[in-house]
């Protein structure tokens, strides 16, 4: 059978039907079925989904675990997925599904090896990231600490933080938002524009923020 080709030989004896199977009834989760389809059609089956026989709840074959890998399955026509059993109650088939929802939530990445790996990956597909997205990743990474001033003349000394703009990111505090070149340049001819009316670029952020509002009251 030509599908099974997508789940390894470790896997082979947990092989079923996949039309045999449900999902689980009220799963609360939204997965994204085409990048687990892109994966399975990279990678294969490299996991068991998990599944509960039903005999104390009264719905056989439901799944707990992998409802979109199931789903993706479908969609790409497989005959046949790999499962592990459980036989367990209502609640804890409830406990199942959202744990195993909730440790990926909690789950979070070194941003910087994440960046470094995929950096070695010389082809991206069933990773479930673009060539877009890895670059965005390595624009985070390289981007400075927040200044510490020694004195900004306002007597403040070596406490006071500064606004940091790198071109494409504004910071203030641990805020770190993208801005586009066109924004970057409106800012510059913001900033030349105050500093030379005021021969200083002190209240330089007030004079921004203050227009802001000006502009949006005005709205």
């Amino acid at each position: 059978m030509t599908t099974l080709a997508n789940i390894p030989e470790q896997l082979l004896p947990l092989a079923v039907p996949i039309g045999d199977l449900a999902p689980y009834h009220r799963n609360p989760r939204s997965g994204d079925i085409p990048s687990i389809a892109e994966s399975l059609t990279v990678n294969g089956q490299y996991r068991a989904i998990v599944v509960n026989k039903g005999t104390h709840t009264g719905r056989p074959n439901e799944i707990l675990a992998g409802n979109h890998t199931h789903a993706a399955g479908l969609q790409l026509g497989w005959e046949q997925i790999a499962v592990t059993w459980v036989d367990v109650d209502d609640d804890a088939a409830a406990r199942i599904v959202i744990v195993d929802n909730r440790t990926n939530d909690l789950a979070g990445y070194d941003t910087a090896l994440l960046a470094e790996v995929l950096s070695g990956i010389p082809d991206l597909a069933g990773t479930g990231y673009d060539r877009e997205s890895v670059d965005r990743l390595l624009d985070d990474t390289s981007l400075p600490e927040t200044l510490e001033l020694t004195s900004d003349g306002a007597g403040t000394g070596a406490a006071a933080t500064v606004d940091y703009l790198q071109w494409g990111y504004l910071q203030w505090e641990s805020k770190r938002v993208r801005i586009t070149s066109e924004e970057v340049e409106a800012l510059n001819a913001i900033y030349t524009r105050f500093v030379d009316d005021t021969n200083s670029d002190l209240g330089f952020g007030w004079h921004v923020l203050q227009e802001a509002h000006q502009e949006g009251d005005a709205a």
